[in-house]
């Protein structure tokens, strides 16, 4: 069953669904809910491939100017150095945000999806990405097999 990932946590303990794949600040709260890990997603894909589990990315146009890509990168990569060196105040901002997280677990959040891994996936993250892609492929969930391509570094 398709759910909204702010809506998986209460569908399980309502007894609606048996289990759920929980994302976002549900993997560090499900336990104050009574509820219990069957598996953790980033641990499973670390033994089965020794690499870092891709969750997520920017993509761009190839057909966009080389131009506008190389810029677009530039602005993104800034951007993120920029709220790593200003931790505390884009915490501070992003706690709006944040569904009711104590400080402390947001800040176990974010530092668990913005870090240098955001800043540049590196030949690692690349090769985690390739093979996300190959597998998705072999599993037939992606139609077609698909060669990632990165910008920049």
């Amino acid at each position: 069953m398709e759910t909204r990932f702010d809506e998986i946590l209460d569908k399980v303990i309502k007894g609606e669904v048996d289990a759920g794949v929980v994302i976002h600040e549900g993997q560090l709260t499900y336990g104050s809910y009574g509820l219990a890990k069957v598996v953790d997603l980033g641990v499973w894909w670390k033994n089965e491939t020794g690499l870092p589990l891709p969750l997520g990315g920017n993509v761009i146009r190839r057909k966009l100017d080389a131009e506008i890509i190389r810029r677009a990168d530039e602005l993104l990569r800034e951007s993120i150095a920029y709220g790593l060196e200003h931790r505390e105040e884009g915490l501070e901002y992003a706690l709006h945000f944040a569904r009711g997280l104590e400080p402390a677990t947001a800040e176990h959040f974010v530092s668990m999806y913005v870090n240098q891994w955001t800043l540049d996936y590196g030949e690692k993250g690349r090769r985690a990405v390739q093979t996300l892609l190959d597998r998705g492929f072999e599993a037939g969930i992606i139609p077609q097999a698909v060669q990632a391509e990165f910008v920049g570094r």
